[in-house]
């Protein structure tokens, strides 16, 4: 169900940028913005990997520095069927992890040294199977998609507001009207491929933990780390503002910044609670409670 609804959102992303295209006028400048917004996505999917990691200084551990990490990435990874991705500790207090890069063959998990500190071995293990479960199902790539038509919708929008403002004539039957339509694009158009945008990853986070769950075998696991995370978010969120970059807080596990109601309509995590209360009940479908 959750996958038929990424594919659904993807979908309706897909058709607002063919209206913005269309309402613009043209082929060209439409071909022109999505060229544009392809060649910035594929930068960012060929080396999105090593910015996010040099973002927090995160280094390779080596084998014999965490040979236990090492064997339970190994065995998840086995489990999920995909090769074992690098493993790398970023050196910060805040809790958390991610996975990037740009398939299951190049891939990575980074842990924090915070959720070392505050997970049991167990609950730890339940949040690298979550990892693994987006490296699996191939997120990266769909964030990627996601981000290229969000992108050219963006852009198309500017395009279509700067041509009416100085391209048009006002003595043209319905030139204000054009106008204020192009305002009116300009504004909501990027507001709202950025919430279909943060509906996709919102939905892939579930599907993460469903995945990661059957993965581990253990539910349970993963619902205790997230509520540990959650808690350990909400205290530590002035650490967070200094160590976390907004711009890569979409791949943490559990959203590691804290703000108000808007904030949190733009959230790319869906509500940690409702993600236990899942866990929970795919617990008892396995028997497990």
């Amino acid at each position: 169900m959750q996958s038929i609804k990424t594919v659904l959102l993807l979908g309706a992303l897909t058709g607002l940028f063919l209206m913005v295209g269309k309402i613009l006028g043209g082929q060209t400048g439409m071909i022109i913005a999505f060229f544009m917004a392809m060649v910035m996505n594929f930068f960012a999917y060929w080396f999105s990997d090593k910015v996010a990691l040099s973002m927090y200084g995160a280094k390779e551990i080596p084998y014999e520095e965490a040979p236990w990490l090492h064997n339970m990435i190994e065995e998840l990874a086995r489990s999920a069927e995909i090769p074992k991705p690098k493993v790398y500790l970023a050196p910060i207090d805040v809790p958390n992890a991610f996975a990037t890069g740009r398939n299951p063959k190049h891939a990575a998990v980074a842990v924090t040294s915070g959720i070392l500190n505050i997970l049991s071995p167990e609950e730890l293990r339940g949040v690298l199977a979550h990892e693994v479960a987006h490296i699996k199902n191939r997120d990266i790539l769909i964030s990627s998609i996601a981000a290229t038509i969000g992108g050219a919708i963006s852009m198309i929008a500017e395009m279509a507001f700067w041509s009416n403002l100085f391209g048009g004539n006002d003595e043209e039957e319905g030139g204000a009207g054009n106008l204020i339509g192009s305002l009116l694009l300009f504004l909501l158009a990027p507001i709202a491929a950025t919430l279909i945008q943060m509906a996709i990853s919102r939905t892939r986070e579930y599907v993460a933990d469903a995945t990661g769950a059957r993965i581990c075998r253990c539910p349970l696991a993963l619902a205790k780390a997230l509520e540990k995370l959650e808690a350990a978010a909400e205290q530590l969120a002035p650490i967070a503002r200094k160590e976390i970059n907004p711009g890569t807080a979409h791949m943490m596990i559990v959203n590691p910044l804290r703000g108000d109601f808007i904030a949190s309509l733009f959230s790319t995590h869906p509500p940690t609670r409702e993600r236990i209360r899942r866990l929970y009940e795919l617990a008892k479908e396995m028997g497990q409670l």
